[in-house]
């Protein structure tokens, strides 16, 4: 049997996930925003959760991994990185490791940059990328403890990733990654199409996630800095991609 994937909102703009192994009835959360929306969703599904998987330290991502742990008695597994304290941690998980949750298997990812103890879970049976505030779709997460070329050579594990694999990440942030993208690249016929999704998802009120990594190799600017075309659009022609895309990520701080 297929595993199952649930995506609800937490606090104001993040995901929260939830990934089920119908033959082990397993339950894992992806990080943890808050405790309340992720009980409602295992309560609603009648399921059980048995593990969290954390990608990093920050608070909007770890704040009800407490609460969760001490209701169900789950593990929980965090970034071997331990530079950042992160409290509850079972297990520590760095790359190449591989996580089971149930019979399913979760490759792990070291994707330093917006924190440096950024980790990412690869479910490659389910083709499923859980990248949180690494790879947003049409964007990425803002460079805070790592710098630029290490985000960038983290955002290049994650495009290797085949095009058939579903991205779900830790934000609603789309349409205005999407306002930016078209800033740098009007004319991109698969990022004007992606505009069009979005403006219509939004206005219904659904997510704009999951999206296919093939898609977001096409349409998000972020994952493009090596393109000629993106850095002759800065006036980068030439330059290194990791500097094309430190310009980028600097240039979508201060949209």
């Amino acid at each position: 049997m297929a595993a199952e994937i649930r995506l609800f909102t937490c606090l104001t703009d993040n995901f929260g996930y939830l990934i089920h192994d119908p033959a082990t009835k397993a339950t894992a959360s992806i990080d943890a925003p808050e405790a309340a929306p992720v009980i409602k969703a295992l309560e609603r599904e009648g399921w059980t959760l048995t593990d969290i998987l954390i990608t990093h330290h920050h608070g909007d991502h770890v704040g009800g991994v407490a609460e969760l742990k001490q209701k169900y008695g789950c593990g929980v597994v965090g970034p071997h990185d331990k530079s950042a304290k992160i409290a509850d941690v079972d297990l520590r998980a760095g790359q190449g490791d591989v996580v089971k949750v149930g019979g399913l298997l979760a490759r792990v990812l070291e994707t330093p940059g917006h924190t440096l103890d950024h980790i990412s879970y690869v479910f490659d049976g389910e083709k499923a990328l859980f990248a949180a505030d690494t790879l947003f779709s049409i964007g990425c997460g803002r460079v805070f403890e790592g710098n630029y070329p290490m985000m960038w050579n983290s955002l290049l594990k994650l495009r290797a990733l085949p095009d058939d694999f579903k991205l779900y990440c830790g934000h609603e942030y789309t349409a205005a990654n999407v306002k930016f993208a078209l800033s740098v690249e009007p004319d991109n016929a698969d990022l004007r199409t992606r505009a069009e999704q979005v403006t219509r998802l939004r206005a219904e009120n659904k997510p704009t996630i999951p999206t296919l990594l093939g898609e977001e190799k096409k349409a998000n600017v972020f994952l493009r800095a090596d393109e000629p075309s993106v850095a002759a659009s800065l006036r980068m022609k030439g330059a290194d991609a990791a500097a094309v895309f430190g310009e980028l990520r600097e240039r979508k701080n201060k949209s």
